[in-house]
């Protein structure tokens, strides 16, 4: 990272921004997009040129240091921006040790960046890469720039719907769960009371998590220097319409309640097949989730995102959760019962302040006992759980970049001390998860990936076998 005397005119970078350009931290966001058609150079640098991405002045900004050591943000002139330093051209196909085939070509040079390839802070922290040979295109972005939101709701502004090139692409938004009619002071006490006594409680464990409790070690338990190890990479494939038929079996579920019941019910499973000492009835294993804390769930309108005073401003604004699932033995267990007990965790979860907490306490560590100790702490926690799990909406339909049409889209970021993170987008009805591993600790992520769509279909029959009572 280059050192500079600070300029009046350069701007801090935010205490999240901060935190993911330390060492420990460092995290680059990973976004392969699919074309139908062969990709044109030419063209997609055009459409560069003149597109949002390159508007945005995080995207035309050096990261530079000041005598301090404090990061800034320094504008650079439009016309300095050097397009043929971004724009990486890979014209041959990706040699694997398996049979040719497209996805698997573009996940071992995923894989591949996860861990080898850094940023130069010597330009903007952004690079695209076309596998020329596999029609696809990799964006990789530094997470200083902005977390999940924030960069998917730039890109889908730079894209047009597929049926009709003149229209943006339909953001889809989540949802808040809110309690019809009005209620009494009674309900609204106990729903305090409620709020802060689980606030209480999964407070305290993130602060132990923070410092010694840990996760008993398994099949999938990373640790200290794994984000060092080697990885790989597979993509599970689901269908939106059957996650939706499977939330529809329990009163009120959420696809992201039937997203972790899913990942409750494929890592038993693997396990199952892994582990040669049979491991305890209900033992728990601990993720780390990643939430919006944007005032608009969702993706939001990139003019909202830019306004500084708007409560889903850019940047990096999600807390941490500490989301536990249980091992049980696949015999004789009712698929739902993994969405069920999934619900009831996120429910409670979601009436606490646990995320909230976490940004705040990030934010002070970081502002008052600096960036050194908050890399510490945010390394520790994630040593001392077993896996990270992202769910980002993407788009409702369809869309084209370029004017050529996008078959997926999918996303990863680079490793971390975890053995297993995964990352899941959904896009025209169907949701794809990117499972990245250490290769020499989860040899065989395909099988995971087959572990978690066998789990879900599972769902699907008991959801549908409900549906004909």
């Amino acid at each position: 990272m280059a050192s500079a005397a600070a300029d009046y005119s350069d701007e801090p970078l935010t205490p999240a921004g901060r935190l993911f350009v330390q060492p420990q931290m460092n995290q680059i966001i990973h976004c392969a997009v699919g074309f139908k058609n062969p990709i044109n150079i030419d063209s997609i640098k055009s459409h560069l040129k003149s597109s949002l991405l390159l508007s945005h002045p995080r995207f035309s900004s050096l990261m530079v240091r000041d005598s301090q050591g404090l990061e800034h943000w320094r504008k650079i002139p439009h016309v300095d921006l050097d397009l043929d330093r971004h724009v990486i051209v890979v014209p041959n196909p990706i040699t694997t040790a398996s049979h040719f085939d497209h996805d698997i070509a573009v996940n071992y040079y995923l894989a591949d960046l996860s861990t080898s390839s850094e940023l130069s802070a010597e330009k903007p922290m952004w690079e695209v890469h076309l596998l020329m040979a596999h029609n696809c295109a990799i964006f990789r972005i530094h997470h200083a720039l902005g977390d999940g939101v924030s960069l998917m709701s730039l890109f889908l502004a730079s894209c047009r719907g597929a049926e009709d090139e003149e229209k943006m692409p339909t953001l889809a938004s989540g949802k808040r769960s809110r309690v019809n009619g009005e209620k009494g002071w009674w309900a609204l006490l106990i729903g305090f009371v409620g709020m802060l006594w689980f606030s209480l409680i999964f407070v305290v464990e993130f602060m132990l998590r923070c410092l010694w409790v840990r996760d008993r070690k398994t099949e999938i338990s990373g640790g200290d220097g794994v984000e060092l190890w080697p990885r790989k990479l597979a993509t599970a494939r689901f269908r939106l319409q059957d996650m939706k038929l499977v939330k529809k079996a329990v009163p009120n579920a959420t696809i992201n309640d039937v997203l972790f019941g899913v990942i409750s019910s494929g890592l038993s499973r693997y396990l199952d097949h892994r582990t040669t000492n049979a491991l305890p009835e209900g033992l728990q294993i601990t993720g780390l989730s990643m939430v919006n804390l944007r005032e608009q769930p969702g993706l939001q309108e990139l003019s909202d995102l830019m306004k500084s005073s708007s409560g889903s401003s850019w940047g990096n604004k999600f807390g941490m959760l500490l989301l536990p699932i249980y091992y049980h033995k696949r015999s004789g267990t009712d698929p739902l019962a993994y969405l069920k007990i999934a619900k009831v965790m996120i429910d409670r979860k979601k009436r606490s302040l646990e995320a909230h907490f976490s940004y705040k306490i990030g934010y002070f560590v970081m502002t008052y006992l600096g960036a050194k100790v908050a890399a510490w702490l945010n390394y520790r926690i994630v040593c001392n759980t077993s896996f990270t799990i992202s769910n980002i909406l993407g788009p409702q339909e369809e869309i084209v970049l370029g004017g050529n049409p996008i078959t997926y889209l999918r996303v990863n970021s680079s490793s971390l001390p975890h053995a297993l993170t995964m990352h899941m987008i959904s896009y025209a009805e169907r949701a794809d998860m990117q499972i990245l591993v250490a290769k020499d600790i989860i040899p065989d992520p395909a099988f995971l990936a087959k572990c978690f769509e066998e789990a879900l279909l599972d769902m699907k029959e008991a959801a549908a076998a409900i549906n004909r009572t």
